[in-house]
């Protein structure tokens, strides 16, 4: 391993140990649960039919209990690599978003006042999966902030599309929030009519150290809309869920076993291209279809870097992406950019002019380059499959037969794989032996 790429592991080991996101998913933050001032345009009550009916919604009910399992004592640092000890767990685990209630019963939305559970000490879910409507009333919701509220007698925790927001110090968001009281949390900002959406309540029977007499019901359920921007927005940094399949021990030398992921920002298109620009400690990326390059830093927060990024042709509207997509840095630091409506590879120079490093091959354009890599001599690779274009692979604007793989050092571009449906990553292995790419098809991802 040289000397460069041991230096990039290290930093992939520092960066995975706090498994921070930014932005994935910009000055001062707003949190996740800062409710927007002043009325709602339109309410939707989910405990009413015509509620139901109109988000296309559909309410499932499951008891759920605790059992014992089995984890790890605390070490030195308090992380769970100890001696194996007995706790509890509940189950089922219903919050996550492809969980299966294919055999819950259904219930009717006016039934959620119902008293349910087995009293006492007692846990249950509620699930509901709804439709974002197109219109309430005269409000039309395409790009809306849309808050989901809901009150448990007692307590309620709240999953939204699998996640449960687990922001330091919130009160009445995702988790309990009080005796009986309101939990508000954002179902998304920038929602588009027809998109699903998938709720999970965990409801509990309190007072749990004085077991009650009574059962678990809800008090109320509604969705409210505010008008929204189509504009990103940083958060303040909040842990959201992971899991991490381990199935190798080696990995336990990168990513440690209490690994934690924190959102900081959302509100994006789509997120493309991450690169972290050690100089100057912030984060690029790229949102292909908001043809942006967004910058971040922890000072800073959210802010363009540049606009445009990919594509400024008159037909521009006929593109889902004609952004950047993949950017990385040169020896140099320079940033390289895969611009996909411009069919070419570029590069910013340090007096903030633009390089072109590669835009045709054998006297037909690139389709729209899409990740790219520099090996330690300074050589690019780069891939080039249609992903950029309107029509993908049937797009007028296609020149080349294939979707290929190239290299490009000093001025010389070269043909390195064409037989691959649609490169899409690459990376070098840290010795550089090996250049990984993933292939992409309708059916199938390979490597």
């Amino acid at each position: 391993m040289n000397a460069v790429f041991a230096q990039r592991f290290r930093n992939a080991r520092t960066l995975l140990g706090q498994l921070s996101v930014l932005g994935f998913l910009g000055v001062a933050f707003s949190t996740a649960h800062a409710a927007p001032l002043g009325e709602a345009a339109a309410t939707v009550d989910l405990t009413t039919e015509a509620g139901v009916q109109l988000t296309q919604a559909t309410w499932r009910y499951s008891d759920a209990r605790i059992v014992e399992t089995s984890f790890r004592a605390p070490d030195g640092q308090g992380q769970p690599t100890g001696t194996s000890i007995r706790t509890n767990d509940i189950v089922p685990h219903a919050g996550m978003a492809d969980f299966d209630d294919a055999q819950w019963p259904t219930i009717a939305p006016t039934s959620l006042s119902e008293r349910r559970g087995t009293g006492r000490v007692s846990f249950n879910w509620y699930r509901a999966t709804f439709t974002i409507p197109k219109k309430i009333g005269d409000f039309d919701t395409a790009n809306a902030s849309v808050w989901f509220e809901t009150r448990l007698d007692d307590y309620a925790e709240v999953w939204v599309d699998g996640e449960l927001d687990r922001s330091f110090g919130q009160e009445g968001g995702s988790v309990v929030a009080g005796w009986n009281a309101l939990n508000r949390v954002l179902i998304s900002r920038n929602v588009k009519p027809g998109q699903e959406v998938r709720l999970a309540i965990f409801g509990m029977n309190g007072p749990i150290s004085d077991a009650p007499t009574n059962y678990i019901y809800v008090r109320e359920a509604r969705l409210k809309f505010y008008p929204g921007t189509d504009a990103p927005v940083a958060v303040a940094p909040h842990e959201v869920n992971v899991h991490i399949e381990r199935n190798d021990p080696a990995i336990d030398s990168i990513v440690p076993p209490n690994a934690k992921l924190f959102k900081v920002a959302e509100g994006f298109q789509f997120t493309e291209g991450p690169i972290w620009v050690r100089d100057k400690q912030v984060l690029l990326f790229s949102d292909p279809n908001h043809n942006t390059i967004y910058q971040y830093s922890d000072s800073g927060g959210l802010s363009v870097f540049r606009d445009k990024s990919g594509y400024d042709g008159a037909d521009i509207a006929e593109y889902g992406q004609p952004g950047s997509n993949g950017l990385t840095l040169d020896p140099q630091g320079r940033l390289t950019i895969n611009e996909h409506g411009r069919h070419r590879v570029s590069r910013l120079e340090r007096d903030g002019s633009l390089s072109v490093l590669a835009d045709e091959y054998q006297g037909k354009r690139l389709n729209s380059p899409n990740d790219l890599v520099y090996r330690s001599d300074g050589t690019l690779y780069f891939t080039d499959p249609p992903f950029g274009l309107p029509k993908f692979f049937d797009d007028p604007r296609k020149e080349l037969p294939f979707s290929g793989v190239f290299s490009w050092k000093d001025g010389h571009l070269r043909l390195q794989i064409q037989d691959l449906k649609g490169p899409n990553g690459i990376v070098f292995s840290p010795d550089e032996k090996y250049l990984y790419v993933s292939n992409w098809g309708k059916k199938r991802w390979t490597a």
